[in-house]
């Protein structure tokens, strides 16, 4: 079926959109986001958080993609570019950046200021494709997942609203939005973040919804909410009115990379004897857009074991239990153990690094060590750097023979003066890209 939009273009109707959320900050993840969007974090060596979604777009046929973005979307634009590494460089469908933008009528344009909100302001590009359906998906979650099987749930049940669920552990079900099913899946009762759940079935921010229904609500509801969110105002509208809402039950491996923890933990799942994520299966594949890089090598006297080593990386000394991104340099000498060494690093000679995240485009000096200490939750942000990893922020430098402890944030080019008698103590925070600097405080 052929439409024709209001400029006279003429477009193929398409069964099923994709609206993918990619916008948030993200500040749980501290430093890492502090010049871009969290789908825009490096991931698995040679990949973003964001190809994991992209990737089951087009894995699951889905080849219209809309993706909104809000907060530092630079470096997420540029990744994303046409979509040539997805198959999205596409004439009819293909992906397209929504950011916020300004209505006519409107003095001054609106941000995103909820995740339903973000779909009604751009309820023109849907209806652009007359879909029947709209997939609504995060780009901040690591997963494999075929959204044409939930679409064929979504059919057979007749719903409005179809759910992704995971099972989680009931003792952290109340950190989560929970469903209350009856047997046959069918959803009636959510709750946010209960105090006593019912049920240990929570939400994975995963949707399909039929899209006449949908659009009908968004006009509804976004006159009594500003800040319309789809947990705290759709879905509850939803269920008010009676739709049909279903839960689709997924088994498979899901991560919310949100905190350093997390996202460290997703990094060290992939090097694990048996991995709980493979990056190597052949039926639905995670692509990614890279640049061509020479061949890793492996020096003489270098020492790698059960770690990921991404394409151009140079390898002289240890690496242990580790995964090192695109072009890392580890030096002679240098010992890499437990840690995430992100695109374009250098590690020089006899460094230690023990369970650290360098960001993109560092350098450490000879003779530094970090991770080093006792487990000292950071005294600037606690609820951020509290699990005994040290990050160093994207650009940054280190000087030779510093010494810096666990729970660390270091960002900016640093020299031995900012280190008192040579040291960050476990815990210290010394930024150098802040606005008012300050020294390190022990």
């Amino acid at each position: 079926m052929v439409i024709t939009t209001l400029r006279g273009d003429f477009v193929r109707k398409k069964e099923m959109i994709a609206m993918l959320l990619a916008g948030g900050q993200g500040s749980r993840l501290g430093v890492l986001t502090k010049n871009k969007a969290k789908p825009a974090v490096a991931f698995g060596g040679k990949y973003r958080i964001i190809d994991f979604p992209m990737s089951n777009c087009i894995n699951s046929g889905v080849d219209t993609v809309g993706v909104l973005t809000q907060y530092q979307p630079l470096q997420l634009n540029r990744h994303i570019g046409i979509g040539i590494p997805w198959d999205l460089d596409r004439r009819h469908g293909g992906v397209t950046v929504l950011p916020p933008h300004m209505k006519a009528g409107e003095e001054e344009g609106n941000w995103y200021t909820g995740t339903a909100d973000a779909i009604y302001q751009n309820i023109n590009f849907i209806d652009r494709y007359n879909p029947t359906y709209v997939l609504v998906i995060s780009g901040d979650h690591i997963y494999r997942m075929d959204y044409g099987e939930m679409l064929a749930r979504h059919k057979q049940t007749g719903a409005d609203v179809t759910i992704a669920v995971l099972e989680v552990p009931w003792e952290e079900a109340n950190r989560f939005g929970i469903m209350n099913t009856d047997e046959n899946g069918k959803i009636h009762s959510f709750e946010e973040k209960p105090k006593e759940p019912k049920s240990n079935l929570a939400s994975m921010g995963i949707y399909i919804f039929t899209w006449d229904m949908m659009q009908a609500a968004l006009l509804e509801v976004h006159e009594d909410y500003a800040d319309m969110d789809f947990g705290k105002h759709l879905i509850p509208e939803y269920l008010k009115q009676n739709k049909n809402l279903y839960a689709y039950p997924f088994s498979g491996y899901w991560k919310d990379v949100g905190t350093i923890d997390s996202f460290w933990a997703a990094n060290m799942d992939l090097i694990k004897t048996v991995p709980e994520f493979d990056l190597y299966e052949d039926f639905a594949k995670i692509y990614t857009s890279s640049e061509h890089q020479p061949p890793q090598f492996s020096g003489a006297n270098s020492d790698i074991r059960a770690s990921l080593i991404s394409e151009g990386c140079q390898v002289y000394g240890t690496v242990h239990n580790s995964i090192l991104g695109t072009d890392v340099h580890v030096a002679e000498g240098a010992i890499v153990r437990d840690s995430i060494i992100m695109e374009g690093s250098v590690i020089h000679e006899n460094s230690v690094l023990e369970k650290v995240i360098v960001d993109v485009g560092c350098v450490i000096g000879k003779n530094t060590q970090i991770g080093i200490g006792e487990d000292i939750i950071n005294e600037e942000k606690p609820k951020i750097y509290n699990t005994g990893i040290t990050v160093v922020g994207e650009g940054s430098q280190i000087p030779e023979g510093v010494v810096i402890g666990k729970n660390c944030v270091i960002h900016g080019v640093t020299t031995a003066e900012n280190y008192i008698d040579g040291k960050l103590e476990s815990g210290g925070t010394l930024d150098l890209t802040e606005e008012v600097q300050k020294p390190c405080e022990q």
